[in-house]
């Protein structure tokens, strides 16, 4: 790829697919995004819905939009994100996490799962950049994901936006009873306040370790998915760079929506 802006590593968190419909303040947010940064050559989003045992990268031409959950509104349904695909990115991308002695295969059928269109259909409701997928391995753990994003930094300096989609935090087993505009409980604030802490001072090893060092860390990710996504964000930055929160709201109470700039 030829010289283009040098984008920041971005994280969002995406919340519920009815996000997309619902009068949330992150809806609004990701409205704005695309425009506060320069518009990318391509994009690699990095969804907390592909797991995989070692890490793969779509390559379709045309990935299909991929409505991956059930029991929601008829409308949601309806919802397509026809951007082309970017299989010559998918290449760069296998090629830099094999550099870089991490296993990556290429899946030339991969679509774009609602990690990755909900918020793309927001930023660039135009659907007109080139995007694929890279999946996660929650089998391999949080320093692993570190290190996918850092090999993946080079890409910044290419025009490619390294888009890592999950949830600052996400406990449905605590979902259910919470109303979409509840204030953040305690245990849910606690680990937000840690994780931005740690974020902005650089505190990678800390980050990297969340699990046992943040404060309810295992109860707001009973499971590492929808975390792992802002690992990998985190490792694109540049070196003695920290992280910088650009989004903070919660919905339905247990979902904290925060957002984060990488340079």
């Amino acid at each position: 790829m030829s010289s283009a802006a040098v984008l920041p590593a971005l994280f969002v968190s995406h919340g519920a697919p009815t996000m997309i419909l619902e009068p949330v303040a992150v809806r609004e947010f990701l409205k704005g995004l695309g425009g506060t940064i320069a518009r990318p050559k391509a994009i690699l989003a990095v969804s907390a819905h592909w797991e995989t045992a070692a890490a793969a990268v779509g390559a379709a031409t045309k990935p299909q939009t991929v409505h991956d959950f059930y029991g929601f509104p008829e409308p949601l349904y309806r919802l397509q994100y026809p951007a082309p695909g970017a299989p010559d990115l998918a290449q760069r991308v296998a090629s830099a996490l094999r550099d870089a002695g991490l296993a990556c295969e290429i899946d030339a059928r991969q679509g774009l799962d609602h990690g990755a269109w909900v918020p793309l259909m927001l930023m660039y409701p135009d659907a007109q950049i080139p995007v694929t997928q890279l999946s996660v391995q929650p089998g391999l753990g949080a320093a692993h994901h570190y290190r996918l994003g850092q090999a993946l930094r080079p890409l910044r300096d290419e025009g490619v936006l390294v888009l890592g989609s999950g949830g600052l935090t996400h406990n449905l087993r605590e979902f259910r009873g919470h109303a979409l505009h509840d204030p953040a409980p305690e245990w849910v604030a606690q680990f937000r306040d840690w994780v931005v802490a740690a974020l902005e001072a650089g505190r990678d090893d800390d980050l990297i370790d969340y699990r046992s060092r943040a404060p309810r860390g295992a109860r707001n990710h009973p499971s590492e998915e929808h975390f792992l996504p802002l690992l990998v964000a985190a490792g694109a930055r540049s070196p003695s760079v920290p992280g910088r929160r650009i989004h903070n709201s919660t919905t339905y109470g247990v979902l904290a929506m925060d957002a984060f700039a990488f340079a």
